[in-house]
Parts: structure tokens; C-alpha cells; sequence
């Protein structure tokens, strides 16, 4: 729960309802212990992602969970009415990041997002009592942008779990082998893929800017927010002139906050 703060995208923003920042904080002690058991639990991580999926389970049959982290999550789903579908997608997402470790095509990477990212921005709508189908496909495109945006940061760090989530067509459009990703800089082939993905990033988050127009108050703020870092950290890349692999790429506050007056500022 402590690395709450440290995220890219705050998921507990102070501007928030101090119920929503409960509902968000029991959400992300589910979805934090679920990405670190896939990425670096000791064992059987499928049969520890099982034991999560049956104490989620249990939460919505009416019971306490056996997990300490995962006990908050049974409010949340009481006072939001909110459904399994989301957070079963989360686990389901690692226990395909034991599976697969490459992605041949870009639809493969996006129908990855499908379970990696955005149920984190469905889950939002329900805490904010703001879920419909129109804003579901905004918040998929936001979430799916701010998850491509992470795998561009991550590069290195992903290669040392044998992970590689910058699709192999792209890879060998640019003419990028995965011995160039092991370099310690970029180099101008690399560069030139990481800055088209950005772009696609990019335009998804435009994409899905109605959905801030779309909320009003303190809710607005909060998911512009998550916007303006994902903009931020594009931002950030592209100062670090696209090399991923001498440093993560990642924006300071001032970077933040440029981004947010921008996101608020844009034309409806």
C-alpha cells in the first residue's frame, strides 16, 4: 500500500471525496498484490492467483476474505455495486503474463489492455457512480493508452522477465531486434518504434478525452489527472529523446502539472 504514492498516475488523489479515496486505496491493494504475484511471487503463481480469485470469490458469495489486503475490497463492492467482471480480469491478465511473453500484433497487445488496464478505469466509474457503456469506451481508450505509455517506460525492466509488449510487427517494421532492446541506449531504430507508439498512445488519449467532459467536480479533476500523467510521462519520453533503455522515463511534478492545466484547458 505504500507504493500508492510512488505510481505514475496517483490513484488516490487528494482532491477526492474521502469515500472514493477509500474505495480506490481498497482497489488498488487488490490490483497492486495481483501485479506483484505475477511478476514476482516465489512458486506456484497460478495456484497464488487461484487463492486470490477464490477470496474475491468469497466477497461477492457474502464473506470476509482469508487475505488482510483484500478485506476493504468487501465495502467497496457493498457501497459501489461493484461487479466481479473487473477484477477477475485483472487476475486473468497475470496469469497471461505467465503464458505469453510476446505479442505478435498490435490488436494482440490492445485485447491485453482489455484485461490488463482497462478494467482499472471501469472500476473508477463505478466508485464514482458514473459507470455507463458510452463512458466505458472512453475510459478503455484513456486506460489502454496509459498502459501502452507504461510498457514504453518499462522496456528494460520488462526484458528481464523475458517480457516483451512492443508488438513483433512493429519490431520488424522499424527493423528492431530484441538483442537491440539489451543495448544500454537506444538506438535510432529503437527510438523511431518508441516514438510511434507514443503517438498511438497519444491519439488514444485524445480519444478518450470526452470522458473528462463528460464528469463534472472533483471527479472531473481526478480522471484528467490520470490523463495529464499519461501525457506527462509521453512527454517525458519524448524529452528523453525516445531512449528507453539508459533510464525510465519519467515526469516531474512541474511536467504533471503543465499537463493537467492542458487536459482542463482543451477545447470541449
Amino acid at each position: 500500500m505504500a507504493q500508492a504514492k510512488d505510481e505514475n498516475f496517483p490513484v488516490a488523489s487528494r482532491v477526492l471525496r474521502p469515500d472514493h479515496r477509500r474505495h480506490l486505496l481498497a482497489v488498488y491493494g487488490f490490483a497492486r498484490l495481483v501485479d506483484d504475484i505475477g511478476d514476482e511471487a516465489a512458486g506456484d503463481r497460478l495456484a497464488q492467483l487461484d487463492a486470490v480469485q477464490a477470496d474475491v470469490e468469497r466477497i461477492y458469495a457474502g464473506r470476509d476474505p482469508e487475505l488482510a489486503v483484500l478485506r476493504p475490497l468487501r465495502g467497496t463492492v457493498a457501497e459501489t455495486d461493484l461487479p466481479a467482471d473487473p477484477l477477475l480480469a485483472l487476475i486473468e491478465a497475470n496469469r497471461q503474463d505467465q503464458r505469453v511473453r510476446r505479442y505478435a500484433t498490435y490488436d494482440d497487445l490492445v485485447a491485453y489492455c482489455r484485461l490488463s488496464a482497462d478494467p482499472v478505469g471501469r472500476i473508477v466509474l463505478y466508485i464514482f457512480g458514473r459507470a455507463d457503456e458510452q463512458r466505458f469506451v472512453w475510459s478503455d481508450q484513456i486506460c489502454t493508452a496509459l498502459q501502452i505509455v507504461e510498457h514504453l517506460q518499462d522496456v528494460a525492466e520488462d526484458l528481464g522477465k523475458d517480457r516483451i509488449y512492443l508488438p513483433a510487427e512493429d519490431m520488424a517494421r522499424f527493423g528492431v531486434a530484441e538483442t537491440d532492446l539489451k543495448a544500454p541506449s537506444a538506438g535510432s531504430d529503437l527510438r523511431k518504434l518508441v516514438a510511434f507508439e507514443a503517438a498511438r498512445a497519444t491519439n488514444l488519449l485524445r480519444a478518450g478525452a470526452p470522458l473528462i467532459d463528460s464528469l463534472s467536480g472533483r471527479e472531473r479533476l481526478a480522471v484528467a489527472g490520470f490523463a495529464a500523467g499519461g501525457r506527462a510521462a509521453i512527454a517525458a519520453i519524448a524529452a528523453a529523446d525516445h531512449d528507453v533503455l539508459g533510464q525510465r522515463p519519467r515526469p516531474g511534478k512541474a511536467g504533471l502539472l503543465r499537463e493537467l492545466v492542458r487536459v482542463l484547458a482543451r477545447k470541449r
